[in-house]
């Protein structure tokens, strides 16, 4: 060990020296890593669904209950546009428009997981069909018939 590194050999099961490009495919071929990639590309599927929703469904309900919902136009201007200078404005709109959006996407996303959630607990809350009792051995048949028969023969 020289100084605060040590040199670490990677080698396979045969005891050969990896490169580069082995260490990548069997990182790449490991099963959390096609798992997260499926997930980022339905989470991006699903983030245009949820944007859809918000801002093509939500945003204009809440603009018809309470007014305009579009705060970008707030801005509180420090040296005012002249002639080819464009001036100087801090647009807090803005970003009271992105907190805004934030929390309609997240409570739309809390809403969506409660409601899976729910169909999800009554699926598993369904009783299961009862399983059948297994077939009785062989022996314990036997001794039923015996049981009979000498109750059979009790009775006369």
């Amino acid at each position: 060990m020289e100084g605060r590194f040590m040199k670490v050999d990677v080698k396979d099961t045969a005891g050969k020296a990896k490169g580069l490009a082995g260490e990548f495919k069997e990182f790449i071929s490991r099963g959390n890593v096609v798992d997260m990639a499926v997930g980022i590309i339905v989470g991006s599927a699903f983030t245009s669904i949820v944007n859809s929703l918000v801002k093509d469904l939500i945003t204009p309900f809440i603009a018809w209950i309470i007014g305009d919902t579009d705060f970008t136009s707030m801005a509180l201007t420090l040296v005012p546009a002249s002639g080819e200078d464009p001036g100087i404005a801090i647009a807090y709109g803005n970003f009271i428009q992105q907190v805004v959006n934030f929390l309609i996407i997240a409570f739309v996303v809390f809403f969506m997981v409660k409601l899976m959630n729910t169909f999800r607990r009554k699926k598993e809350e369904e009783p299961a069909p009862a399983p059948e009792p297994p077939a009785p051995a062989p022996e314990l048949e036997v001794l039923r018939e015996i049981r009979d028969i000498l109750e059979k023969s009790a009775e006369k």
